[in-house]
């Protein structure tokens, strides 16, 4: 088989569960950038992603005070649900059920996006051929042998994440700061991104949001508000994270000429290119 030219790939950011839990904490902390009044002035409210690892929280002494109580207001993130729901998918959902390695043997590359001529190894070809038929390499001919570039990429395997924002306050108006922006910037289909490492999920934000406090409550803890805000997210997964390399993005050019070897001593054919029509085996 004759290529046209080397092959090509080109190595893709991964995109695992916890890229989408990055970019659903960086939507929160850094795009949304949530301000209030506090007893200390106007300041950034801190964005704590709630994990397992309760020991690193406890320890933390920027969000708690002198005996250990969270320092409010503060907004905290956790993952609560993750789903592989086939009725809630991206633009694209397909099994390739008879090749799970692609066309031409490409280890998770199964789908081809795009397919253009490739003029500079068909203008190779062409004049070759050209040369070998008319003495010119670049005399005008017929060209049977156009090499195409294709692009091939992996099929992404679509999911959905929920998360759960809660938001903690001391004042009712830290409160309203706070819930105001995710009332008002998805707008009204409550939509956005989230971002991170160069991949974009679509988030939806909940219309209800679930609100609670203590004022009823006329004993000695502190007066506190907490807002619940339900996050669903369609996320896509690319690789097996650490089972596997990378994805990529792989970059083939069509096969244009299959040549077959053959031993014209051993069989003992004739020289086509000679006159006497002499064989090889010399008798």
């Amino acid at each position: 088989m004759v290529y046209s030219m080397a092959n090509k790939e080109i190595i893709l950011e991964p995109s695992t569960i916890e890229t989408i839990d990055l970019a659903v904490h960086d939507l929160i902390d850094d795009v949304f950038n949530l301000h209030t009044t506090t007893n200390d002035g106007f300041k950034k409210v801190p964005v704590l992603w709630i994990s397992p690892e309760r020991s690193y929280h406890v320890k933390e002494k920027s969000i708690r005070d002198s005996v250990g109580k969270l320092k409010l207001p503060l907004i905290t993130v956790e993952r609560s649900g993750f789903e592989k729901d086939p009725t809630f998918k991206g633009g694209y959902q397909a099994t390739d059920w008879d090749d799970k390695n692609g066309p031409r043997g490409y280890k998770r590359n199964p789908r081809n996006i795009s397919r253009r001529i490739s003029q500079k190894s068909s203008r190779k070809f062409a004049s070759a051929q050209s040369g070998k038929y008319n003495g010119q390499e670049n005399y005008p001919i017929e060209n049977k042998k156009v090499v195409y570039e294709d692009v091939y990429l992996p099929i992404p395997i679509w999911v959905k994440v929920k998360y759960t924002v809660v938001l903690r306050t001391e004042y009712q108006q830290q409160m309203n700061d706070l819930m105001t922006p995710f009332v008002t910037r998805p707008g009204q289909i409550n939509a956005l991104l989230s971002r991170w490492n160069g991949h974009k999920y679509e988030t939806f934000i909940e219309g209800s949001m679930a609100t609670s406090n203590n004022l009823s409550n006329l004993g000695e803890e502190e007066r506190k508000f907490e807002t619940k805000i339900e996050l669903k997210v369609l996320g896509y997964l690319l690789g097996d994270g650490i089972n596997e390399d990378a994805p990529k993005i792989v970059v083939r050019e069509s096969i244009v000429e299959v040549k077959l070897v053959r031993e014209r001593v051993i069989v003992g054919d004739t020289k086509p290119w000679e006159s006497d029509d002499d064989s090889f085996r010399g008798f």
